[in-house]
């Protein structure tokens, strides 16, 4: 039986990708709902997707959309063709099952977004590394995952979201909430993600610090965390028997705590089922990470923002409040051209 969902990929491809693998996810998935990849590949690419996807997946262009995010184009695009009100955004390199997709439509009926849990599969030593900090997310609240459930009415009511930011998940889920939608976050809808390579891990360090930047309480703790190693580092040399016996409990405890916490997360709503048992073990090297590359992303902001697919970003999300103070003026000015933001009208179900 088909589901009413409308699966939307936006994706933009360097060329010599290989297309096998998404292909065959794409031809089985479109057994299930209705496809639309939105692609933003240049021309050999698209064409050579095309043939390979035309006529069982509805293979699209990018449409016209403010800002330097190309994805946020996409995912404009792609909810503005859908033929259902439930839409499920998917990265590429997110893995759905029908029962998966048909347990989001039933999550639709009292949210208009639906945030799953992402986990690698398989996880080879650099996906464990990033799922230590999926894991103390889950242990400190929820997790952004690279896939969404939406309502397509209440999308098209708010007038999408700002193209011109970093972390456009946030951005996305902060639209939502700031013109009256009802966000739900389900850490057991767990949704497979396949890995990038090493090079591209390495490639996000930086760039997932900036993210950080949208979330100033978390910027700031993270960006203590260098230089309360540095004290207690040198603390634990100190002439003082005292000071070099709490110094030292110090360094424990940060290194500890965080295979505790994410442990925690780990366990939390049945995600042991899929995160690997060793993955809290990484969480003390993922802070280690995040304690520099905050610092490099501080870097990153003063010169002007962080690189991002051939352009430069600014501004990683903007605050729920923002957010609701550009809606209201949006209201205010009802019947004027809406280049970015429109009011809302919030679903009703």
């Amino acid at each position: 039986m088909r589901l009413g969902v409308e699966y939307v990929v936006p994706l933009r491809w360097r060329p010599g990708t290989d297309p096998a693998e998404l292909t065959g996810y794409l031809q089985r998935l479109s057994r299930d709902v209705d496809v639309t990849v939105v692609d933003g590949s240049e021309d050999a690419v698209w064409e050579r997707h095309h043939a390979l996807w035309d006529g069982w997946v509805r293979h699209v262009r990018v449409g016209d959309w403010p800002g330097r995010n190309g994805k946020v184009a996409g995912v404009v695009t792609g909810v503005r063709l859908a033929r259902h009100e439930h839409v499920v955004i998917a990265d590429d390199d997110v893995r759905w099952t029908a029962v998966q997709l048909a347990r989001a439509v039933d999550l639709l009926a009292d949210a208009d977004l639906v945030r799953p849990q992402n986990y690698f599969d398989p996880a080879p030593w650099h996906a464990r590394w990033d799922t230590a900090r999926t894991l103390l997310n889950r242990a400190l609240g929820a997790d952004y995952p690279g896939t969404y459930a939406l309502r397509r009415s209440t999308f098209l009511a708010m007038g999408g979201y700002d193209g011109d930011v970093l972390f456009e998940n946030l951005e996305l889920s902060r639209t939502v909430r700031a013109a009256g939608g009802t966000e739900r976050a389900v850490p057991d809808l767990l949704v497979r993600r396949c890995p990038p390579e090493a090079g591209h891990f390495w490639g996000q360090r930086v760039r997932q610090a900036y993210d950080d930047f949208g979330q100033p309480a978390r910027l700031a703790a993270e960006a203590s965390l260098l230089p309360v190693a540095a004290l207690l580092a040198r603390g634990a040399t100190s002439r003082s028997a005292r000071l070099r016996r709490w110094s030292r409990r110090g360094l424990v405890a940060e290194a500890l705590l965080p295979v505790a916490l994410a442990e925690l997360g780990r366990r939390r709503a049945g995600g042991d089922a899929a995160f690997p048992v060793d993955a809290p073990l990484w969480a003390p090297l993922w802070l280690a990470e995040r304690a520099v590359c905050v610092w490099l992303a501080v870097g990153r902001r003063l010169a002007g923002g962080v690189p991002y697919a051939g352009e430069r970003l600014l501004t990683a999300a903007h605050s729920t409040r923002v957010l609701r103070t550009r809606l209201a003026r949006r209201v205010d000015r009802a019947g004027e051209p809406q280049p970015a933001l429109t009011p809302l009208v919030p679903a009703r179900r």
